[in-house]
């Protein structure tokens, strides 16, 4: 299905090489894994096989593609678009439609398909993806976990041989990756379809691969299978670093399989808890929080929320897509409509805030990082976040560099990829040292070295105690190393609100690898096992 013969790609004014003198196959019915570092070169990879690169991009191309027999070099993506589906990383930014069902029937209105044939198709993918409720929905008042499936079943309804798919559960709770990662699944096996997927989430997708792709930062390419590259991989997921951790035999790719050989574990406390900081003044209080978007068909996107933030606290907002958390954080922020009930942060209404006097109160990083960027330039980027903050020149970029290993400090903020531009936007508002800092997916993009960095850096700006961290995200092994406490919604309504290990633990969906793979422990993270095996050897 895939050909690259000693392929290499340089972008312009690039200072490396984004792979070099690589050759791989990929066979027709293969579901195959593309992994490495934040910025590594995985989107570039998938938009070389249905030829975005070089036709769209521009770039230095050596080497031959053929996908389906047919070479890239000479066809652009739109002579492809028969054998190829691509879902990116930001689907908002490829909607052409404002409803669900138009967007879906597009790409066979392109191909010319006859509309007879063309229903048939858009109600089989409906149904697929669970997306006939939303049929007649405006795009722009679904969630991103619901965008990023209609994403998904504009490419699927072409009935393309190869399906490419960058982090397409970025933005999905964990119900719903597992949902769409099994229709994946199914396609591969029972139609034969040719699967690429770009994610960094590995304990959601590393079960259903058959192989994987990993990009090693000198550009160089590894392909084998799961268990072979998991074996020295330096990213793996918590279950593999927890085999690894217990010298197991071999390395188990799910949690079944962890299970049937790992030790059993039973003890009544969670040995490896570290606690909590110790808290300060309240800085994010709401009260009977309502809060409804016109034109919705929910009465209610928030009813009757009632929580409190202090000082020192790292708190996670979790639920399924849809359950309000975006429109919970907005309403922290001063940016959502409240119907009735009182926000006040730091005890002002963020919605009487605006422009320095907000920032000074809380710092917001949406979905969407790129709404934060206007610079030209990395470096512009971070010498007007200085500016713009009042503090020291450099401070931004000090952030930035602590944060994440950073591309060229000339790129455009929109050349970089996901992770690297999330960076630069949560480093912009980390130099405004505000009390309350919300975070709305923020690990969308990043692997798990950037994720612990990420981790380390929020404990020590809560542990400044005179700061409070709120993150809304489905990244669940995320929330087990970092949240102090975490809130659960449910259309609309705050349905738990705990200690991390607590929430988790009573969430079979939501509960991390290690809670699944020793479910005696009420342990959450892998260095809390790791702790309990030294002590006791």
């Amino acid at each position: 299905m895939i050909n690259f013969s000693k392929v290499s790609l340089i972008y312009p004014n690039s200072q490396r090489t984004i792979i070099e003198d690589v050759s791989f196959e990929v066979n027709e019915g293969e579901f195959v894994l593309l992994m490495g570092h934040t910025g590594a070169g995985k989107s570039s990879v998938l938009r070389l096989i249905n030829g975005l690169v070089p036709h769209h991009t521009g770039g230095i191309l050596s080497g031959s593609i053929s996908v389906a027999g047919r070479s890239t070099s000479t066809l652009k993506p739109g002579e492809l678009a028969d054998v190829v589906g691509i879902v990116g990383q930001n689907p908002a930014n490829t909607f052409v439609s404002d409803i669900v069902e138009d967007e879906i029937a597009f790409s066979l209105e392109t191909l010319g398909i006859a509309p007879d044939v063309m229903r048939k198709r858009v109600e089989e993918v409906l149904d697929l993806l669970a997306l006939t409720p939303l049929r007649r929905k405006n795009i722009s008042e679904l969630s991103g976990g619901e965008q990023q499936r209609v994403a998904i079943a504009a490419a699927l309804v072409a009935n393309p041989k190869l399906l490419l798919l960058d982090e397409p559960t970025s933005a999905l709770d964990p119900i719903a990756a597992e949902e769409v990662l099994s229709i994946l699944h199914r396609l591969v096996h029972d139609l034969g379809l040719t699967v690429i997927l770009s994610e960094h989430r590995l304990e959601r997708v590393i079960q259903f691969v058959d192989r994987i792709i990993l990009i090693h930062g000198d550009g160089s390419l590894e392909l084998g299978t799961a268990e072979e590259v998991m074996r020295s991989s330096p990213i793996a997921p918590p279950l593999v670093e927890l085999a690894r951790a217990l010298n197991m035999p071999t390395i188990p790719l799910s949690v079944r399989e962890f299970r049937k050989l790992a030790p059993r574990i039973e003890i009544g406390e969670n040995v490896g808890s570290s606690g909590h900081n110790s808290l300060g003044e309240v800085l994010l209080s709401i009260n009977e929080l309502s809060a409804a978007y016109e034109d919705s068909q929910r009465a209610y996107a928030l009813s009757k929320v009632n929580l409190e933030i202090c000082a020192g606290e790292i708190v996670a907002l979790m639920g399924r897509n849809g359950a309000g958390k975006t429109t919970l954080l907005k309403c922290a922020v001063g940016l959502a409509p409240v119907i009735e009930g009182q926000v006040r942060v730091s005890g002002k209404n963020p919605a009487h805030l605006e422009g320095p006097d907000l920032i000074k109160n809380v710092g917001y990083v949406p979905q969407e990082p790129t709404d934060l960027l206007y610079g030209q330039s990395i470096l512009e980027e971070c010498a007007l976040a200085d500016r713009d903050n009042n503090v020291a020149e450099g401070s931004t970029l000090e952030i930035y560099k602590s944060l994440m290993q950073i591309p060229d400090l000339s790129s455009h903020p929109r050349d970089v990829s996901e992770g690297q531009r999330l960076g630069l936007a949560l480093s912009i508002i980390l130099s405004a040292q505000p009390p309350l800092i919300v975070l709305d997916e923020p690990t969308r993009g990043l692997d798990y070295q950037a994720k612990k960095t990420l981790v380390q850096t929020l404990k020590q700006v809560a542990a400044q105690q005179r700061r409070a961290v709120l993150i809304s995200t489905h990244d669940v092994e995320l929330v087990a190393e970092v949240a102090d406490r975490v809130l659960f919604l449910a259309d609309g309504e705050l349905i738990a609100d705990g200690t991390t290990a607590e929430v988790l633990n009573a969430s079979p969906a939501f509960a991390p690898q290690v809670a699944k793979a020793l479910p005696h422990t009420n342990w959450i993270t892998v260095e809390e096992a790791e702790r309990y095996f030294n002590a006791k050897n």
